[in-house]
């Protein structure tokens, strides 16, 4: 078996993607043959959070611990470098593909109650392509009889071509959270004025990401949209999120051998890191059964080609 699983492939309108049962994961996204994620082969697992959803929470939380309820919930320390649960409990599990058709696919696990995170949730999540490209919902369903935190999150690395540094970034983002040395936050600053302002296109150059990035700035349907795109060619890929996900989060991996800048993770977060200690963006599920028990949250990737 390969070390992702099941293979599930999709296609239409130009557009191939497959996903994996490990995680859910998106392993590869092309158009008409021009990849525009950077992925991971079939014969490889996934690494530094490639293509995996990150649910019931993305990002960081301090120490593991969170109090809810008024409980203490220790979680594992998945991160032992900067002492932190990272990325949620779903990453690794085997998801079950309930539902596909030769344009979409529909999994679902299942999140037990356990240490750290008393609830039982059902996560689904569904791919599909079309002209307009990838689109991804991914939901929960609180299945306890209390309220349970969430947040949701996925890992895409956009590429176009190999390297990044020569490539234009649009990020309509207004506001970065500023982190500690453990990769969590401090605070917030305005990015006008600093080398993070990317709200006009500009290149790249040597500019290091590992940040999260809010005060999106969204077209008339509340859609905000990531561009990367390479000024020779024009071509690009972009990544848009729904009002759901009110922080991107940009990791340019500068130290991760062979891989540092080869491609540009974009990551649509509804929360940012440690959310479930300060709230911010924090989604509270209602007891199972009762109005507020689902929530769901979408985003999609699309190829751009010249001033498409």
């Amino acid at each position: 078996m390969d070390p992702s699983g099941e293979q599930f492939q999709i296609e239409g309108s130009g557009y191939r993607a497959v996903v994996t049962e490990s995680g859910g994961a998106l392993r590869l996204l092309e158009h008409r043959g021009r990849p525009l994620v950077d992925g991971f082969a079939q014969h490889e697992m996934s690494s530094g959070g490639r293509g995996q959803l990150l649910m019931p929470w993305p990002n960081r939380i301090r120490d593991g611990v969170h109090e809810f309820g008024g409980r203490r919930h220790q979680l594992a320390l998945s991160d032992p470098g900067t002492r932190t649960a990272s990325h949620g409990l779903a990453r690794w599990a085997q998801w079950t593909a309930v539902d596909q058709q030769a344009d979409s696919v529909t999994l679902t696990y299942r999140v037990m109650a356990q240490t750290g995170y008393p609830w039982t949730l059902d996560l689904r999540v569904t791919y599909s392509v079309s002209p307009a490209g990838l689109r991804v919902t991914q939901s929960a369903t609180n299945r306890s009889s209390e309220p349970a935190p969430y947040a949701s999150g996925a890992h895409p690395y956009l590429c176009v071509g190999t390297g990044i540094d020569h490539l234009e970034l649009t990020l309509p983002a207004a506001r970065r959270v500023l982190t500690d040395d453990r990769l969590l936050p401090t605070g917030e600053e305005e990015v006008a004025g600093t080398a993070y302002d990317f709200r006009t296109p500009r290149t790249i150059g040597s500019t290091s990401f590992n940040d999260a990035f809010g005060d999106l700035e969204r077209d008339d349907t509340g859609t905000a949209t990531v561009v990367l795109r390479d000024p020779a060619s024009g071509d690009g890929v972009a990544l848009w999120v729904d009002t759901a996900h009110g922080w991107i989060q940009l990791f340019s991996a500068d130290e991760v051998p062979d891989k540092a800048r080869r491609s540009l993770a974009v990551e649509p977060m509804t929360a940012p890191a440690d959310a479930f200690n300060s709230g911010a963006g924090l989604v509270i599920l209602a007891p199972a059964g009762q109005d507020g028990a689902r929530v769901s949250a979408t985003w999609g990737v699309k190829e751009m080609r010249n001033s498409t």
